[in-house]
């Protein structure tokens, strides 16, 4: 497989897909794409048409044309034709709605699992794991299950944050995979902190980002493994 999983699309004050643009170029120049194919569905608050036209924008500066599912009548179809994936962020919940309705999730999982490569910022992050269940998002719609893609064997929470804001009493993130885990004893969580990306390779996984990436497994010290540490046993589980 040929993942780049992106824990988010924009650092503060940065444009939209700055940071990763030049990993995102080098991943699809590497296979040779000239056009993706693009799933929208995460895009709650403004149409599928503006949010294809902002990732459009950005891909045009490295000579990839974007295509995107919402414009077929058969969007696994569009998806069976498609030199390249990607799944944008936005609310996974209502992602996730959609990739069922559409009946994405196995025609995206086979395309893949063929060597067609797949990128996925924040909650396209979160949809190839297992399960959503690691998302930091409102349930604003329900999906028919909360399993997803399943192209790696843990879960990956997006936006990983550390902070614990003064006078707010709620759980923080942390304290949330925590539940998470011991209710789910057997699955390891990446907590992927933003300005950072997974790159599945050839079996082999690592870290791009000058950030540490924070380790959950139940029974376990949460662990900070650093950019350089191997994180391809996350994918042998």
């Amino acid at each position: 497989m040929k993942l780049l999983l992106i824990s988010n699309s924009t650092n503060a004050g940065e444009g939209y897909l700055e940071y990763p643009k030049k990993q995102i170029a080098e991943f699809l120049a590497k296979s040779k794409v000239k056009k993706v194919m693009f799933v929208p569905y995460a895009a709650v608050t403004f149409s599928y048409d503006k949010y294809l036209e902002k990732v459009q924008s950005r891909f045009f500066e490295f000579g990839i044309e974007v295509d995107s599912v919402h414009l077929y009548g058969e969007p696994s179809k569009a998806i069976s034709q498609a030199q390249a994936i990607i799944v944008g962020g936005g609310n996974t919940f209502h992602l996730v709605k959609y990739m069922q309705r559409y009946r994405l999730i196995d025609a995206i999982r086979a395309k893949v699992l063929k060597g067609v490569p797949y990128i996925g910022w924040s909650a396209g992050s979160n949809v190839a794991c297992p399960t959503m269940c690691t998302t930091n998002d409102m349930p604003i719609v329900q999906p028919r299950t909360l399993k997803t893609l399943n192209l790696i064997p843990f879960q990956i929470n997006p936006h990983y944050l550390d902070e614990h804001p003064d006078g707010h009493a709620g759980e923080t993130r942390e304290q949330r995979i925590l539940e998470y885990i011991a209710a789910n004893p057997k699955v390891y969580v990446a907590g992927l902190r933003e300005g950072c990306m997974f790159l599945v390779e050839n079996r082999k996984m690592k870290l791009i980002g000058s950030r540490n990436v924070r380790l959950f497994k139940y029974g376990n010290d949460p662990k900070e493994l650093k950019p350089n540490a191997d994180f391809s046993f996350l994918l042998n589980l």
